[in-house]
């Protein structure tokens, strides 16, 4: 037997997908259950199990999908394993086995659900129905957050959240980050050593997912406040009002829309200072920057308050008006490449599974599977197998 490893969805990127990789890695017999999954090679075939909902249109709807989400981490079906091991944003720390309610469960917290007990921080949360929903779901997520053995949470900040929210303890594992990848000049294609030429020899540089919560026209603000250039690197729903912003803008600003890795690789090298606005829960662009030799401008709050180190490694701001910025931006750039580059590598994810591993053994899993070398699209259960609803 082995253990079952549990996440919300997988997207073909993202933090929280970087976990389950290294899970899988380090419990390569573990197979991997999930609402759904929008990934096509990332692990072997049949390796992850998809819900029932990943057969219906609500797997193009996180939202819609969300009453179904509990009923259904509740009966997941087959046979005993030796423990759960779940990466939680929302709901998959309620996953129980159906046949095994008893058996051990670990919950690596990305956060407590966000909409329900910050929705200050999340906007799904203030919508009529969502403030409609939320006691009642907010009983039942704190009461079944009260049955994993042990909680993982990727940050202090994290840490104090499932502390207020749900009345629990928990460890702090930081998420892992491929600092290696980000050390090393990219191996760039000619189209993208054509756009890397073109960039002006100093910037500031936004890089996240276009969307209002990121606050990427911070990085705009902080270039016309200290009369550098601006690189917006990614896509979303708000680039037209980046856009538009550029125009008016001060300095120049580019809008490169969605990058390479290999060239994403090579802003981070280029950039004078890297701005990095939300409150997140960890914040693993800020560490890949730093991994770069590249300082960063955060908030001094969130995850990326406990990564930079306010005057070593960039600056921390209470708030992002231009003149904070301005200074943080001039502040952050005096920083030494090489003290970044230290500061990342204390987040070296090639130690993360060994970690992992090692915080569920003290609480008494039985572990002692696994290669932390193995491919981490590993092996799994037969191709195509789905879990059925049960609304029970």
């Amino acid at each position: 037997m082995t253990g079952l490893i549990v996440h919300e969805w997988i997207e073909p990127h993202g933090g929280a997908e970087n976990v389950v990789a290294e899970f899988a890695a380090r419990f390569p017999e573990a197979p991997i259950v999930c609402a759904w999954d929008d990934t096509d090679d990332r692990f072997a075939p049949g390796r992850t199990i998809e819900t029932w909902l990943a057969r219906t249109p609500l797997r193009h709807s996180k939202v819609a999908a969300l009453p179904f989400m509990l009923p259904t981490w509740r009966h997941l079906p087959g046979r005993e394993p030796d423990w759960l091991l779940c990466s939680s944003h929302l709901f998959a720390h309620h996953a129980r086995v159906a046949s095994a309610p008893d058996v051990p469960k670990f919950a690596f917290v990305h956060t407590p659900a966000r909409y329900l007990w910050v929705p200050e921080l999340d906007g799904r949360g203030d919508s009529f129905a969502a403030r409609l929903a939320s006691r009642p779901l907010t009983r039942i997520d704190r009461r079944r957050a009260q049955e994993p053995t042990g909680i993982a949470a990727v940050s202090e900040y994290i840490a104090r959240r499932i502390e207020t929210t749900w009345g629990r303890e928990s460890t702090v594992i930081h998420p892992p980050v491929n600092i290696a990848a980000f050390a090393a000049p990219p191996s760039l294609t000619e189209a993208d050593a054509i756009v890397a030429s073109s960039l002006p020899g100093a910037f500031v540089l936004g890089a996240s997912r276009l969307v209002p919560y990121k606050r990427v026209d911070a990085a705009i603000m902080a270039g016309e406040a200290a009369r550098l250039p601006v690189v917006i690197a990614g896509d979303g729903p708000d680039r037209p009002r980046l856009a538009a912003l550029a125009e008016r803008a001060r300095v120049p600003v580019t809008l490169l829309g969605r990058t390479s890795d290999a060239l994403l690789r090579e802003l981070y090298r280029r950039a004078t200072v890297y701005v990095f606005a939300p409150v997140e829960d960890f914040g693993i662009m800020p560490v890949e920057a730093m991994a770069a030799g590249t300082p960063v401008v955060a908030r001094d709050i969130g995850g990326a308050s406990e990564t930079v180190v306010d005057g070593v490694t960039g600056a921390l701001v209470s708030g992002l008006g231009a003149a904070q910025l301005g200074e943080a931006v001039r502040r952050a750039a005096e920083a030494s490449p090489h003290d970044c580059r230290a500061r990342a590598a204390t987040f070296d994810g090639r130690t993360f599974g060994a970690r992992v591993a090692t915080w569920m053994a003290g609480l008494g899993a039985d572990v002692s599977a696994g290669d932390p070398s193995s491919d981490t699209r590993g092996r799994g259960v037969s191709d195509g197998e789905h879990l059925p609803p049960d609304a029970s």
